[in-house]
């Protein structure tokens, strides 16, 4: 018989106190249901003989993507260990990097026996030996070019081609010549030399290291100008492999230029004169060098006239312009006893009737050998 307080059909199935409040705490929601191992069969699939109440359902596969998604974090976590293992334990050595060596520089004025020549500019050019030369960048000419045991053809070509760049810029470009500018010539060295060559431009020195004229061609523009664009050049490059890492470059140039007095008031008609620069520049390339399009000046021989020979061109070449003489008393005199760098100062002399720098580099001791000719390898001068 039910309780006074209950309904006829028994209490309700929520209840407290009912039968099943031991399973409460169970949420079978339909997510439960589809992760279930069991499966009940219907009630057509039990009529059959020898059926089973249940049927166990297959395994659970993952979704191509969640496989894709895990394929990526483990390949992911491969690559980041396997960069951390190659950090620190890397199978080749750091390569030695070598530093570019300064340049060491000798300039050589060139005197002339008598009063300089005037005239016209294209005039004294018809008369000279430069008349032969080719005009500006023309007469700095590659020579055939062949790969070294450790330098391929076009390496080579990179080294020969950066320094004809140098040669122009250093000797050909009008606003380094009139002193108006220096980068072009600063962008294609070493970036080691670049402090050396600083202080070349800014506080030259007669030390062999820190001559303006050692790295490129200049003159003092409140006393000179170009007389006109005609530059006359020639000369030869040569290249050698001076190691498995190490390939050299030599030049020979001669650079004829046509001068006036930088005053136009004071110039006179045909006052024109030549002034004539002999170069002997020795470069060295690494690959890295040749890879980044720059050079290293190693060596600088200069013969520049006509000149004064006590005149100071650390700064900058002094020439003579037209009608103008030399000074007729040599050099300063030279203390043998003294200690330090020798201060013995080269002069040479311009061959009679010609502007071309032939010429007899002298010290105030005793006549010095004969310069090399023109077509003379560089290579012959140590």
């Amino acid at each position: 018989m039910a309780d006074r307080g209950e309904p006829p059909e028994g209490p309700p199935e929520n209840a407290p106190g009912g039968g099943e409040d031991e399973y409460r705490s169970l949420v079978f929601d339909e997510s439960f249901v589809r992760a279930a191992r069991l499966k009940e069969f219907s009630a057509q699939e039990r009529m059959g003989d020898h059926a089973r109440a249940v049927r166990s359902l297959p395994p659970r596969s993952f979704r191509a993507g969640s496989r894709a998604a895990i394929a990526l974090v483990l390949l992911i976590a491969l690559a980041f260990a396997t960069a951390v293992y190659m950090g620190f334990r890397h199978p080749y050595p750091a390569p030695v990097g070598r530093r570019a060596e300064a340049l060491r520089s000798t300039v050589v004025p060139l005197a002339p026996q008598g009063a300089v020549p005037g005239g016209s500019a294209a005039g004294l050019l018809a008369r000279s030996p430069a008349a032969q030369f080719a005009k500006g960048a023309e007469g700095i000419n590659l020579p055939a070019i062949r790969g070294t045991d450790n330098f391929s053809g076009s390496q080579v070509e990179t080294a020969l081609t950066t320094v004809k760049d140098y040669l122009v810029a250093s000797s050909l470009d009008p606003d380094v010549l009139t002193g108006r500018a220096v980068r072009p010539v600063e962008l294609l060295l070493d970036p080691d030399q670049t402090a050396q060559f600083d202080r070349s431009m800014n506080r030259p020195d007669d030390d062999g290291q820190h001559a303006a004229a050692g790295w490129l061609v200049r003159f003092d523009p409140a006393k000179v100008a170009l007389a006109g664009p005609d530059i006359r050049v020639r000369g030869t490059l040569s290249y050698t492999e001076a190691g498995s890492d190490t390939l050299e470059v030599a030049s020979d140039h001669t650079f004829t230029y046509t001068l006036r007095p930088a005053a136009s008031g004071s110039q006179r008609a045909g006052g024109a004169s030549l002034f004539t620069v002999r170069r002997e520049l020795h470069f060295r390339f690494d690959r890295e060098d040749l890879r980044l399009h720059r050079l290293e000046l190693r060596t600088s021989y200069v013969l520049a006239g006509p000149q004064a020979c006590p005149t100071d061109t650390t700064g900058a070449l002094r020439p003579l312009l037209a009608g103008q003489r030399a000074v007729s008393h040599g050099p300063a005199g030279t203390d043998p006893y003294a200690t330090g760098r020798p201060t013995a100062a080269l002069c040479g002399t311009l061959a009679a009737g010609s502007p071309q720098p032939v010429s007899s580099p002298q010290s105030p001791a005793r006549q010095g050998p004969q310069a090399p000719p023109v077509a003379q390898s560089p290579r012959s001068r140590p």
